[in-house]
C-alpha cells in the first residue's frame, strides 16, 4: 500500500471529466493514494455524468464536494502534495487571493498558507483569461509563495475562447511534475 497521498482538486474547467482515467488511475499505478475534492461546479458536472461514484470506487475514498460537519472526522488522510488540475481561471484567482469559499479551495488555501505541503496547479485557461488585467498578479502571488504553476506552451498553449486546440491535457507530464516535487 502506498504511503504517499495526492490531494487532487478538480475545478470546473475542460478536462475535469477525464480525471479518473487520465489522472487518478495513472497516479495510483505510480504508487499514490488519491483523495479527490471537487469545486461545486466540478461536483455538479461529475455527479451528472456518474463520475463521482466511479472515482470513489477507484480511490476507495469519498469524493468530497461539500464540507463535513464539525463533528465528523476527515474522510481523507494527511496529504503529501496537492494537485489542482484542471484549475479554472476562477480557481486560480481565488487561490491567489486566499478566497476559500468552498471545500476544495479551503484545503488548498490552507496548504498554501501553511507552506509545508507542496501545491502544483495546472491552469486550464484560454488567451482571454491570460489577458485579464489581474491575471499576472495572481500568477506572481502564487509563485512568490512556492506554488508550482504548470503553464506555457509545453503544458497548454493558449487559444482564443471557444477554440480549444482539440488535444488532451498533458496528464503524464503533470504527474511527472508531482512525482518530482514530492521525491
Amino acid at each position: 500500500m502506498s504511503t504517499r497521498t495526492l490531494g487532487l482538486i478538480g475545478s470546473g474547467a475542460g478536462g475535469v471529466e477525464k480525471i479518473r482515467p487520465s489522472l487518478i488511475e495513472p497516479a495510483i499505478r505510480r504508487g499514490w493514494q488519491v483523495a479527490v475534492t471537487l469545486t461545486p461546479t466540478a461536483g455538479t458536472w461529475m455527479e451528472a455524468n456518474g463520475e463521482i461514484e466511479r472515482i470513489q470506487e477507484v480511490t476507495g475514498r469519498p469524493c468530497r464536494v461539500a464540507p463535513r460537519l464539525p463533528s465528523e472526522p476527515s474522510p481523507h488522510p494527511p496529504i503529501d502534495c496537492y494537485l489542482v488540475c484542471p484549475a479554472s481561471s476562477n480557481t486560480v484567482a481565488k487561490l491567489a487571493l486566499g478566497l476559500a469559499d468552498n471545500q476544495a479551495l479551503t484545503t488548498v488555501c490552507e496548504a498554501i498558507g501553511g507552506q509545508v505541503v507542496p501545491v502544483v496547479v495546472f491552469p486550464r485557461i484560454n488567451a482571454a483569461h491570460a489577458r485579464q488585467p489581474a491575471w499576472n498578479s495572481h500568477i506572481e502571488a502564487l509563485r512568490s509563495v512556492g506554488v508550482h504553476l504548470l503553464m506555457g506552451d509545453e503544458y497548454w498553449p493558449l487559444h482564443e475562447p471557444r477554440s480549444a486546440p482539440g488535444k488532451d491535457l498533458p496528464w503524464e507530464k503533470i504527474l511527472d511534475v508531482v512525482d518530482t516535487v514530492v521525491s
